[in-house]
């Protein structure tokens, strides 16, 4: 663990929420104190509200605000009927709840490689794993840029199965102009501190145009409520706090400026950055990247990151070792080699800075700081 004083020396952190805040304190505090006046908590005026910006900002029928991102992606899953027995089939270069909530459920998580420019899950390896006991295929769509989902959603229509999108680092992205959740059945979306839209603490939410996968996230968010007190499923204590809802609702109201920015952010390092010998993002043709992470990749990536440090710039590795080889999931059998693509991005990528409160010369600090690093490496050999 770093210590404050290692914190201290940054110049440039990976996320800087303290700005953010002062930056809206004006907008969002009254009404902060007016719900605290109010005495209702849970699931009021400003939930409701809050599901309906997302649901417009979207393009989508029905938003349930959740807990966290990782609680909407168990209800969306619970919502198409995953038990146990079932397979999904998903990725391995991602944040653990991807996976976590398809073993909690019972089902088994099947592995397949990605993209090596993406870093998204590979169509192809996804219609090869399909087997009679597929249920679902559960894309990520990662560091802000849209899982191949126009061709997953094919795959899943053929093959009769459900397409679950974990959208939890790309709200306002877009696939052939659509908005995230488009192709799939159900998406679903984390408002952790740090993600573009982030609440003061956790939170989530599950967009879809289905009506009975909403009715049945609605009712399985309130301990499979159904009314009064009157139980249909066994669910869940997974809603979202009105407290959040207004955070969330006054940073709804930057997401395209803060969007904007980020994507500055990345055209900035990319000029910077062009002549240097790394793998910078690869964005398709037909996405609208909005850039949660700008993830570059070198086999050299620890010491970069050290070097980094040294010179007050924070760095970040997502993801450093795929889940099919983490210890907790040892019980599925893969072994390394089994999904190299996967196995090569852990060892390489990079996160640099790219938050929409970065200034025009922090960029340039870390950009004069890669540089130095590539050429002392040249130097060396």
């Amino acid at each position: 663990m770093r210590s404050k004083e290692d914190d201290s020396t940054l110049q440039v952190r990976m996320a800087d929420l303290g700005s953010q805040y002062r930056r809206i304190r004006a907008e969002l505090e009254p009404t902060l104190l007016e719900v605290l006046a109010s005495g209702r908590y849970i699931l009021g005026e400003h939930v409701q509200a809050l599901e309906t910006e997302v649901a417009q900002a979207c393009n989508a029928r029905y938003a349930i605000g959740v807990s966290s991102g990782t609680d909407a992606l168990k209800l969306a899953l619970r919502a198409v009927g995953v038990q146990p027995g079932d397979e999904v089939i998903t990725t391995p270069f991602t944040f653990v709840s991807t996976t976590e909530v398809i073993v909690q459920l019972g089902a088994t998580p099947v592995f397949v490689d990605i993209d090596p420019e993406t870093y998204n899950i590979d169509p192809q390896c996804v219609e090869s794993a399909i087997t009679p006991r597929t249920r679902a295929i559960l894309p990520v769509s990662l560091y802000g840029q849209s899982a191949e989902m126009r061709a997953l959603r094919t795959i899943a229509d053929r093959h009769g199965l459900w397409l679950i999108e974990d959208a939890a680092q790309a709200i306002g992205a877009r696939h052939y102009e659509e908005p995230i959740g488009a192709f799939a059945h159900a998406a679903t979306l984390s408002f952790f501190p740090t993600k573009n839209i982030g609440a003061a603490g956790d939170a989530g939410m599950v967009i879809t145009n289905d009506e009975q996968i909403a009715y049945k996230v609605r009712s399985l968010r309130v301990h499979g409520m159904n009314g009064g007190y009157y139980y249909e499923d066994i669910g869940y204590t997974a809603r979202l706090d009105e407290l959040q809802a207004v955070i969330l609702r006054a940073k709804m109201r930057h997401l395209s400026e803060w969007t904007e920015r980020r994507r500055y952010h990345a055209t900035l390092y990319r000029t910077l950055l062009a002549d240097a010998p790394l793998q910078l993002p690869v964005v398709r043709p037909y996405n609208y990247h909005v850039y949660h992470q700008f993830t570059v990749r070198t086999p050299q990536r620890d010491a970069l990151r050290d070097y980094l440090r040294q010179r007050g710039v924070e760095s970040a590795v997502y993801y450093p070792l795929p889940l099919h080889l983490q210890p907790a999931y040892q019980f599925l059998g893969y072994c390394a080699g089994d999904l190299p693509h996967a196995e090569r991005a852990a060892q390489e990528v990079l996160s640099l800075p790219v938050h929409s409160e970065l200034t025009e010369d922090q960029i340039a600090l870390v950009a004069h700081s890669v540089l130095e690093f590539v050429q002392q490496e040249v130097a060396v050999v």
